[in-house]
């Protein structure tokens, strides 16, 4: 099997020739073996495009780099997959503005503020700008405000959305891309299909911010009180927000090459909403978008990695392909009773935690966790074995060959 093939059986819930074993990278650093050199500079940290309109990465990131990282994980019988995000534009008329406040005696930060002045008005977002050391491979923090960006959440003085007459000036912000960028994806998709088609690998789309989008714009407290206090306003804006992701998906689906589209989760779990909130705000576009990619012939992931066992009706619902991804330990999750529960109604992805278990834990761990994960989730099929949710820089190259060789071993999958 291809790996594309591999992935693409296991999302169909069956099973492939072995598990896959998929990591994905986050600014992993690569062992000096695997890594290669470019223009003078040793790349010595992985990412992937999924991040290209939402994070500022340290150094530079691009398709090509992506295809070195899918020729490198391959030659280790991992199974890897290019990812691609659509861009997007703002109506011609608006105006954006920049500029910093210093610290001052009271605030210990500086501030940074963006303006955007549309036809139905000013937007304004503010962001402390407090300068971290992340440490080398970690994405930082961006030079001027973005609408889209986790960095905002934590830091923001005054969030792009903080009530209903901010929503008709959103709509000049969230345009569809402009021929130039249109152009540009394209011309990027047709490199993409090529190398995906030589290689066998799965390409993968992000088309649908979700809830993450609305946590974004407005902050997490802010998100959940109007869903509770102000459910019409708030609707309102999921519904704007479902249009942008609508729009993005068929833009995806219509330029073609994509094996899957995703949709983010990580602010979708009951670690924000309640189910019957989940049930009331999120299901229904999410079940819309499933039906859009499965009437293009195109499977569908969706992303929740805490939080989801009181959701699982609402996620079989949905009727999405891949779960991804299931945690032991983050998300306390018993992997026997998650499978009997899911019933084979989608695929899972995961099993393997990487915040603790990879970052500190000892080989015997490591091992346990990926026998217990490939055990009770693989047989039947319906299984990628995957880091959750990635490598990151700070993520063990020993604990990460542990965890292939266990994997080699347990699937019975010999070493070239």
């Amino acid at each position: 099997m291809t790996s594309r093939e591999r992935l693409l059986t296991a999302v169909g819930g069956r099973e492939p020739d072995h598990v896959p074993l998929c990591c994905w990278v986050f600014g992993f650093t690569a062992p000096a073996h695997l890594r290669w050199t470019e223009g003078g500079r040793e790349v010595a940290h992985w990412y992937t495009m999924r991040l290209e309109h939402i994070h500022t990465l340290p150094e530079p990131w691009g398709f090509e780099q992506d295809f070195e990282r899918v020729d490198r994980w391959l030659t280790l019988g991992l199974d890897d997959m290019i990812e691609v995000s659509v861009p997007w534009g703002m109506h011609p008329d608006v105006q954006i503005r920049d500029w910093g406040d210093p610290p001052s005696s009271d605030r210990p930060y500086a501030l940074q503020c963006r303006e955007y002045d549309t036809p139905a008005g000013v937007l304004r977002h503010v962001v402390r700008r407090t300068e971290e050391k992340q440490g080398e491979g970690w994405v930082v923090q961006p030079e001027a405000v973005q609408l889209f960006e986790d960095f905002n959440i934590p830091r923001a003085v005054e969030h792009a959305i903080t009530g209903p007459e901010d929503l008709p000036k959103l709509r000049y912000l969230l345009q569809d891309p402009t021929s130039e960028q249109l152009a540009a994806y394209r011309e990027r998709m047709s490199r993409v299909r090529t190398f995906a088609a030589e290689r066998g690998v799965l390409v993968q789309g992000w088309s649908a911010f979700g809830m993450d989008g609305i946590i974004w714009l407005c902050g997490v407290e802010r998100a959940v009180i109007a869903a509770m206090t102000t459910p019409s306003f708030f609707g309102e804006l999921v519904d704007l927000m479902y249009e942008f992701d609508r729009r993005r998906t068929e833009i995806l689906l219509d330029v073609a090459g994509v094996d899957m589209v995703v949709q983010r989760g990580w602010y979708s779990s009951t670690d924000f909403w309640s189910p019957t909130l989940f049930r009331q705000f999120v299901l229904p576009h999410l079940k819309e978008l499933v039906a859009l990619a499965h009437e293009a012939g195109v499977r569908f992931a969706y992303v929740m990695t805490t939080g989801l066992i009181p959701l699982l009706d609402e996620l079989r619902e949905a009727g999405f392909d891949l779960l991804y991804f299931v945690d032991p330990v983050q998300d306390d999750v018993d992997l026997g009773v998650l499978k009997q529960r899911v019933r084979g109604q989608f695929a899972l992805a995961g099993g393997v935690n990487s915040g603790i278990t990879l970052a500190s834990g000892s080989p015997e761990e490591i091992r346990e966790a990926v026998y217990m994960a490939i055990r009770t989730l693989g047989p039947g099929g319906g299984f990628i074995l995957s880091p959750v949710d990635a490598l990151f820089p700070d993520t063990p190259w020993s604990s990460v060959r542990t965890m292939i060789e266990a994997w080699r071993e347990v699937c019975d999958y010999p070493i070239d």
